[in-house]
C-alpha cells in the first residue's frame, strides 16, 4: 500500500497544534490539577523530550491511520472514522485504564477529547488529500 507522507507529515503536525491548543490554552490548569501535576513538575519539564517523542508519536498514529484508512476514503469519511476511532478506540480504552487506576472524569474528559478531536483532524486531513 501507497501512503501519502506529506498528508501523514500534514496530520501529525495538526495534532501537535491541537495539543498546544488543548493542553495550554484550552485545559491547561484543568489538566495539570486533573493529572496531579504540581507547578514546579511543569516547569522542570525536559520539553525538548516532550516535544519531540509527541510528535513522533503523532506521527506513528496518523501513519499507521493512513494505512487503516486506505487510498479511496474521502475527507468526510476519512473525518467520521477518524471520530470514531478517537471516541471508541482510543477513549474507551483510555477510559477502561481509568476505572481501575481511580483516575478522575475530569481527566478522562480532557484526555478523550483531545483523541477524540485528534483523530477526527487526522481521517479529515487524509482522507482530503486522498
Amino acid at each position: 500500500m501507497e501512503i501519502n507522507w506529506l498528508a501523514v507529515i500534514a496530520a501529525a503536525l495538526s495534532s501537535f497544534v491541537l495539543g498546544g491548543i488543548w493542553y495550554a490554552a484550552l485545559f491547561g490548569k484543568a489538566h495539570q490539577k486533573a493529572a496531579g501535576l504540581s507547578d514546579e513538575q511543569v516547569k522542570s519539564a525536559n520539553m525538548p523530550l516532550i516535544f519531540g517523542g509527541s510528535f513522533v508519536l503523532a506521527l506513528i498514529a496518523a501513519a499507521s491511520f493512513a494505512v487503516f484508512l486506505g487510498p479511496e476514503v474521502d475527507a468526510m469519511t476519512g473525518a467520521m472514522y477518524g471520530f470514531t476511532a478517537g471516541l471508541c478506540w482510543v477513549s474507551a480504552s483510555f477510559g477502561i485504564n481509568y476505572l481501575f487506576e481511580r483516575k478522575s472524569l475530569a481527566l478522562f474528559c480532557i484526555n478523550g477529547g483531545y483523541h477524540t478531536l485528534q483523530f477526527t483532524l487526522i481521517g479529515l486531513i487524509l482522507g482530503a488529500w486522498h
